[in-house]
């Protein structure tokens, strides 16, 4: 499939009746004030001179660099007006009748003079019925100007204007490059769409020139590439990380259970019947060590789509309400990342209702709960955790997540699958060595464990000047003591626990 070099005409066209529409409803409703979050400057400004001209007001536009600049040049102040202090004073004292979008005011707005100012502004609206558009990319304004302001935010462009980003975006580059066609398949541009969702007009045009401009080619090749760039627009301020590497469930031991219900799922994810809810998520608890984090990327790795990691040590703020707004903003960014796979690391350490913090551990909770029940977008949920005595019990009951699964210390089997897959990592032939003998003696051993053994037995063979043997292996796995018996006790607990209450992944 080639898309021509040249402009196309596509059914899925930029529009900008419907926020218009809206922005002009919002100003004919007289509301003093508008705070705008978007990074689509050119196109706020746009809005604006459009809706001055269709109501005949004046339309300005201040920014801290070039001051205040009218749209038309006939409306141009008599005096110049830089300062961000004398543009308000403009807006209150001389102004009438007139539009007025501020960029880049935000850090203004923690000035009190300023917030000041913006109050008397709207509270005077009447004596000269002038609008001021506040436009940045995250606002945060302050408590006595929230009776003045209305919000306003420009609609996402849809899967139709997407797709129109991406044709033009192609005709853009073969122009450029000697009239040269763009090479794709009907697949590959349905995943690119898809994969563009949720960005802006500007941001989607970037990220589909990114996928062109190396080769002239769409492939499907290209969009983990596209998924870790659009991360990195979406996520700046995010306590979420971008997983670049998922897993197989080849380089993990055992989880036949879990492998097979994944797989099982693996289609429904994206594609699932109208009258079947699509997979949302697993709760894997078990003992430290056994391969919880590694199913999670394995999980990704099944599904083909981004592995996204949420820190709960990032997501705490001391500050009030903080820690609630990064969750949200973690969530948010999450669907819209979608679709993805999104791993909670050590649950129990972020949701653990401790009576001390003056609630924050249960306004995190709802929140989270809040959206797992109400999630919509394909974002599957893997949560791990080690103690599951300090979850609450909201947590693990069934409608939170589809299935808990418990991942138990490896059966003897597993264990000699861990060991070859450890062995063959490290460029050693598991045939060399007696893997039954040393998965009798790792008995109550954890997968990483086992690898720490192998890896710490290589040192010491090294040490040596030799290659590691099977004597080596055993020397070492005698002097290790696994978490099993230092922690007898609170492994038996786990343990104990998940009988009959959950599944086990083998």
């Amino acid at each position: 499939m080639n898309l021509p070099s040249n402009k196309l005409a596509h059914t899925g066209a930029l529009t900008t009746e419907s926020p218009l529409h809206d922005l002009e409803v919002l100003i004919r409703s007289r509301t003093p004030l508008i705070a705008v979050e978007s990074n689509e400057e050119p196109q706020i400004v746009r809005l604006v001179r459009q809706i001055g001209q269709r109501l005949q007001l004046k339309a300005y536009r201040w920014t801290v660099t070039e001051g205040l600049q009218a749209f038309e040049p006939c409306d141009q102040p008599l005096q110049s007006v830089v300062k961000s202090q004398e543009v308000l004073d403009y807006i209150k004292t001389t102004a009438k009748h007139s539009l007025f979008v501020l960029l880049d005011f935000h850090p203004y707005l923690e000035d009190a003079v300023h917030v000041r100012r913006l109050k008397d502004i709207a509270l005077t609206y009447t004596s000269h019925y002038s609008t001021v558009l506040i436009v940045g990319y995250a606002l945060r304004l302050p408590q006595e100007l929230q009776p003045f302001v209305a919000s306003f935010r420009l609609p996402l462009p849809t899967p139709g204007e997407l797709r129109g980003i991406v044709l033009d975006v192609a005709g853009d580059w073969g122009a450029e490059h000697g009239h040269r066609d763009v090479q794709t398949t009907n697949k590959a541009i349905d995943l690119l769409v898809r994969n563009l969702a949720g960005l802006t007009t500007t941001d989607a045009r970037r990220l589909a020139l990114k996928a062109i401009n190396d080769n002239g080619v769409i492939s499907e090749s290209d969009m983990p590439d596209v998924m870790r760039a659009k991360y990195e627009l979406l996520g700046r301020d995010s306590p979420l990380s971008f997983e670049n590497e998922t897993a197989q469930f080849a380089e993990i031991g055992g989880m036949q259970k879990l492998r097979q219900w994944l797989t099982l799922r693996k289609d429904f994810f994206l594609d699932a019947p109208t009258n079947l809810d699509p997979p949302r998520g697993v709760l894997l608890l078990g003992v430290q060590g056994c391969g919880k984090s590694l199913a999670a990327k394995a999980a990704a790795g099944i599904f083909g789509v981004p592995l996204l990691r949420l820190d709960f040590g990032v997501l705490y703020n001391k500050f009030y309400g903080e820690t609630e707004r990064n969750l949200r903003k973690a969530l948010e960014t999450a669907e819209v990342m979608s679709p993805c796979v999104l791993w909670m690391d050590e649950i129990e350490k972020g949701l653990a209702v401790e009576g001390d913090d003056g609630g924050l551990s249960l306004r995190v909770l709802g929140t989270l709960l809040t959206w797992l029940s109400e999630k919509r977008k394909p974002v599957f949920t893997v949560a791990t955790a080690n103690d599951i005595t300090r979850l609450p019990p909201e947590m693990v009951r069934k409608g939170r997540f589809d299935e808990i699964f418990f991942v138990d210390l490896p059966s003897p089997q597993n264990r000699r699958d861990i060991l070859a897959i450890h062995l063959r990592k490290r460029g050693l032939d598991p045939a060399r060595f007696d893997l039954n003998a040393l998965a009798a003696a790792t008995q109550g051993f954890s997968g990483s464990e086992i690898e720490q053994a192998i890896v710490s037995a290589m040192y010491a063979a090294y040490a040596q000047s030799g290659d590691l043997s099977q004597a080596d292996l055993l020397a070492e796995i005698q002097q290790t003591k696994p978490l099993s018996v230092v922690m007898s006790e609170k492994v038996e607990e786990i343990r104990k626990w998940s009988e009959g209450r959950t599944v086990s992944c083998d």
